[in-house]
C-alpha cells in the first residue's frame, strides 16, 4: 500500500500558509461584572487586614513629594531588573500581599492580579509583581480615589496574546471603617474564564 507524502518544503509550504488562530470575539464586559461579583470582590476587601494596611502606609508616606514618589516608582522598576529587590520584596512578603495572593489563588484563575493602593497611589500590597509602584497618574486611580467615596472605573477589556484570554481591570476606591476614602483597589479578572463558568451554570 502505497501513502502519498509530501515532499518537506510542500509540507512546510503547507502549514506556512494555514492561518494563525482567531482572536475570539471581545466579551461583553457589561455583562460580565455583574453586580453580584462586584459584592464579592468588595467582600474580600472589605477586611480588617486590608484597612490597617494601608492606613499604617498612609501614616507612614504622608505628605510625599512627587519627587519623592517618582523615586520609589524608579526604584521598584529597576529592581524588577536586578538580583537585588529590597522594595520589591518587602512588598510582596507584607501580611496584605500574602492575603491577596491567597485570594487570587483560591479563586482558581478568576483573579488574575490584585493590588491596593494607598492614598498616594502607591501599592500597599500586591498578588503578584506589578509593572510599576505608583498608579497615582492611572485611570485606575485617578478615576475612582480622585473621583468620589464610591467611585468605580471598570476598563475596556484587553487582548493577551501569549495567554490567549480576555483580561480587563475593575477599580474602586477604597474605605475605612468610618467610610473615608484611604485608598483605591485593583481587581484584574480573567474575561475569559469568567465567561466560561457563566455558559457552564446557564
Amino acid at each position: 500500500m502505497h501513502r502519498f507524502r509530501l515532499p518537506l518544503a510542500s509540507a512546510l509550504f503547507a502549514v506556512s500558509i494555514l492561518p494563525a488562530q482567531a482572536e475570539p470575539p471581545q466579551p461583553d464586559v457589561n455583562k460580565l461584572v455583574s453586580p453580584a461579583l462586584i459584592e464579592e470582590m468588595r467582600a474580600f476587601i472589605d477586611t480588617e487586614i486590608v484597612r490597617v494596611s494601608v492606613d499604617a502606609q498612609n501614616q507612614r508616606l504622608t505628605d510625599l513629594s512627587q519627587e519623592k514618589i517618582d523615586e520609589l516608582d524608579n526604584q521598584w522598576k529597576a529592581e524588577r531588573e536586578a538580583a537585588d529587590k529590597p522594595l520589591i520584596a518587602a512588598t510582596l512578603s507584607s501580611p496584605l500581599s500574602v492575603y491577596l495572593a491567597r485570594i487570587q489563588g483560591k479563586s482558581l484563575g478568576l483573579y488574575a492580579e490584585i493590588f491596593v493602593m494607598d492614598q498616594n497611589g502607591l501599592n500597599v500590597g500586591q498578588s503578584s509583581v506589578t509593572s510599576d509602584f505608583w498608579q497615582g497618574d492611572e485611570d485606575k486611580f485617578q478615576k475612582t480615589f480622585d473621583v468620589a467615596d464610591d467611585a468605580m472605573f471598570v476598563d475596556a477589556p484587553e487582548w493577551d496574546d501569549e495567554a490567549k484570554i480576555w483580561r480587563n481591570q475593575v477599580s474602586f476606591t477604597l474605605l475605612d471603617a468610618s467610610k473615608k476614602k484611604i485608598g483605591a483597589v485593583t481587581v484584574e479578572l480573567n474575561l475569559t474564564e469568567l465567561e466560561r463558568r457563566l455558559l457552564a451554570a446557564s
